[in-house]
């Protein structure tokens, strides 16, 4: 390879934009989405509703919100997990399925678009690393 074309590779390297772990959804739009588990879940605050408080809820183990009380297959589903959002786009879309017998019953988000921008505005709620 001729340093040309190895400089060439490495100047259009540079133009690669660099992946970050940011969410790439739209954290208004996921506002709106919330809007879907705002009977059952609040962000802004650390009171639990009937479901758990999901502020703080990236970075998280699934089932451990103190004061609340999960079902077993919730815990137990949670040990050695974080919730991210690779667990929390395989989560979504149909919680009952992933964690048979939990105590939530919305049947998920059904399109991609909803998961990543609702998980864009929980981001927004969740200590920053």
């Amino acid at each position: 390879m001729s340093k040309f074309t190895a400089s060439a590779c490495l100047i259009l390297l540079s133009l690669v934009p660099v992946t970050s772990h940011a969410v790439d959804g739209d954290p208004a739009a996921g506002k709106i989405v919330f809007n879907k588990c705002m009977a059952c879940h609040n962000v802004d605050n650390e009171k639990s509703k009937v479901g758990p408080s999901l502020m703080g809820l990236i970075g998280r183990q699934p089932g451990s919100v103190a004061g609340y009380t999960y079902s077993k297959p919730m815990v137990e589903f949670g040990v050695g997990k974080t919730w991210d959002e690779a667990l929390l786009k395989t989560y979504l879309p149909n919680p009952r399925a992933m964690v048979n017998g939990t105590k939530m019953a919305f049947p998920g988000l059904k399109t991609d678009k909803e998961i990543i921008d609702v998980i864009a505005y929980l981001n927004q709620y969740s200590p920053r690393k």
